[in-house]
C-alpha cells in the first residue's frame, strides 16, 4: 500500500506538476482546490488513469471546512496553495492574510491529522529583499521586512516566518522544511500558468515592445516539482527545518530575449531587441501597475544559488536555456500563443 501526500492547490502551475511527479512514483494523492465541481474534471482529464489515486477536496485557505477531509490519512503533505497575482493588490492584506492564515490552518489539519512530513512551497522572495547592498544570497538569508517591500515579497516572507514559528512551539517533532523557487518557468499544460511565464508569453507575443532593464533567476517548473518530492522522501535529518531554494542561474530579461531567438527562432519573430529607457518605465508606472514592479526591480541583481538543494537532495537543475525553449514550445503547442 502506498503513502497517501496531500498536495494543495491541485490546480496551480507548481501544485499539478507536484500531483505529477507523486503519482508517477505511485503514491495516493489527495489535493485541495477552491471550487471541485469546476476544478474536478480538468484534473481528471489531465491524470485520466488515476482513478482512486487521486483524490480531489473542496477547501479554502480562509476557511476550516473540507481541511479534516483531505489530509485524513496522508503522512506528508506538500502546502502549494498561495496567491500570486499579476498586479500589485491595493490592500496588501489582500495577500499576506491568506497566505499566513492559509499556511497555519494547512500546519494545524496536517499535524492533527498525523502527518509527519511538511513541505512548504516558500519562495526566494522570503530570501532576496529588503538588502539593497546585496546581490547574492543564499538559503541562509532572509528578506528584511523593515526595509519596506512589495505585498507579494511580504506575504511570502511572513508566511514562511509564521510556519516556522508554529512547528517550533506546536510541532517540534513535524520534519518541516521549505522550497523557495525563483521565477518559475517550464512546460505549460492549459493557461493557468505561473506569473513568471506570463513574461516569457508577452515576450514571444509582441505585448512587450522593449526590454526593460531588469533580470530575474530562472528556474524548472519540474526542478520544483522534483525537490518537493525529494524532500519529501529524503531521510529526515536531511531536510528538519531547511531551506531549499531552487535557482539554475541569473539572466537579465535581454539574455532571456537573446536565448529566445537563438533557440526557438522560428517563433521569436516579435521578441524585442531594443532597450527600454528607465525614464519611461517610470512613466509607465503611473499608470501601470505591472509596470510599478518593474520600476523597483531597474538594474537589480539578486542571484539567489541553489547550489545546496542540490548538494542536499541530490539534484542537477535543468539549465535555463532549455527551461525557456521548453516554455516556449509548449505555450505554441497548447495554442496559447500564436506567433
Amino acid at each position: 500500500m502506498t503513502a497517501t501526500v496531500l498536495v494543495t492547490g491541485g490546480t496551480g502551475y507548481i501544485g499539478g506538476e507536484v500531483i505529477d511527479r507523486l503519482l508517477a512514483r505511485d503514491y495516493t494523492v489527495h489535493t485541495t482546490v477552491r471550487n471541485k465541481a469546476k476544478s474536478e474534471p480538468k484534473l481528471r482529464s489531465r491524470w485520466a488513469g488515476a482513478g482512486e489515486r487521486l483524490k480531489v477536496f473542496q477547501a479554502d485557505l480562509l476557511s476550516d471546512e473540507g481541511w479534516a477531509e483531505a489530509n485524513a490519512g496522508c503522512s506528508a503533505v506538500a502546502h502549494v496553495a498561495s496567491p500570486f497575482p499579476l498586479r500589485v493588490p491595493k490592500n496588501k492584506d489582500e495577500l499576506i492574510i491568506p497566505a499566513r492564515e492559509g499556511t497555519l490552518r494547512a500546519l494545524e489539519f496536517a499535524t492533527a491529522a498525523g502527518a509527519q512530513r511538511f513541505v512548504q512551497t516558500s519562495s526566494a522572495a522570503a530570501i532576496a529583499y529588503g538588502q539593497p547592498d546585496k546581490d547574492h544570497f543564499t538559503h541562509l538569508d532572509w528578506t528584511d521586512l523593515t526595509a519596506g517591500v512589495p505585498p507579494y515579497i511580504e506575504s511570502k516572507t511572513v508566511a514562511e516566518r509564521a510556519a516556522r514559528d508554529w512547528v517550533a512551539i506546536h510541532a517540534p517533532d513535524l520534519i518541516f522544511c521549505s522550497i523557495n523557487p525563483v521565477a518559475v518557468f517550464g512546460p505549460v499544460h492549459d493557461d493557468d500558468m505561473s506569473t513568471s511565464v506570463e513574461i516569457v508569453k508577452k515576450l514571444i507575443d509582441g505585448s512587450i515592445p522593449l526590454i526593460p532593464n531588469m533580470g530575474i533567476c530562472v528556474t524548472d517548473v519540474r526542478d520544483v516539482a522534483e525537490a518537493h518530492v525529494r524532500a519529501i522522501e529524503a531521510p529526515a535529518e536531511k531536510v528538519r527545518g531547511e531551506r531549499f531554494p531552487t535557482s539554475e542561474k541569473f539572466l537579465w530579461i535581454s539574455e532571456m530575449a537573446a536565448i529566445i531567438r537563438q533557440r526557438v527562432p522560428e517563433h521569436a519573430g516579435k521578441v524585442p531587441h531594443r532597450a527600454m529607457p528607465n525614464w519611461l518605465v517610470r512613466v509607465l508606472a503611473l499608470f501601470l501597475d505591472e509596470m510599478k514592479q518593474i520600476k523597483s526591480e531597474l538594474g537589480n541583481v539578486r542571484d539567489v544559488s541553489g547550489k545546496h538543494t542540490e548538494d542536499v537532495l541530490g539534484m542537477r537543475f535543468i539549465p535555463a536555456e532549455e527551461t525557456l525553449d521548453a516554455t516556449i514550445r509548449s505555450l505554441v503547442a497548447k495554442g496559447i500563443v500564436k506567433v
